[in-house]
């Protein structure tokens, strides 16, 4: 009598070996994405700032662009992370922006000149918060 012959069962060691041959398994974090929203999130709250705004939103476009890139071709996952980030980040660029413009434009306005020679010209702190308040009045007319 023969015993009947069963399927050999692979043991843990070569499945372990095994695994190393086949295609990579694709990262389970993707820090470009995560470093996108974190800049993005930043931009948004400092769009004010030049800095905040204009370098921390470029810098959340171009690392969430790379984030989908690698979660397109299959090398990382979150890419709707990544497009959040880039997202964020386009929006604090334009904020950023702008805010820039509107503080040249501010900076070349007449009343500037007008407050910078009041300014120049004051003797006392009481004479200082007078060019202010009507440098702030003049602003918005």
């Amino acid at each position: 009598m023969s015993m009947p012959s069963y399927p050999q069962q692979p043991n843990a060691d070569q499945a372990q070996y095994g695994a190393q041959y086949g295609a990579p398994e694709p990262a389970r974090s993707n820090g470009l994405a995560v470093t996108a929203l974190v800049l993005g999130l930043l931009a948004i709250l400092f769009f004010w700032t030049v800095v905040g705004g204009l370098l921390l939103g470029l810098l959340a476009v171009v690392f969430g662009i790379l984030g989908a890139l690698r979660a397109r071709q299959g090398r990382a996952p979150r890419k709707g992370m990544a497009i959040a980030g880039a997202v964020l980040g386009g929006l604090g660029l334009i904020g950023g922006a702008v805010v820039l413009v509107i503080a040249i434009s501010v900076v070349n306005s007449g009343s500037f000149q007008d407050f910078e020679d009041c300014m120049q010209s004051a003797n006392s702190s009481a004479e200082e918060d007078r060019c202010a308040e009507d440098f702030g009045e003049n602003l918005f007319k």
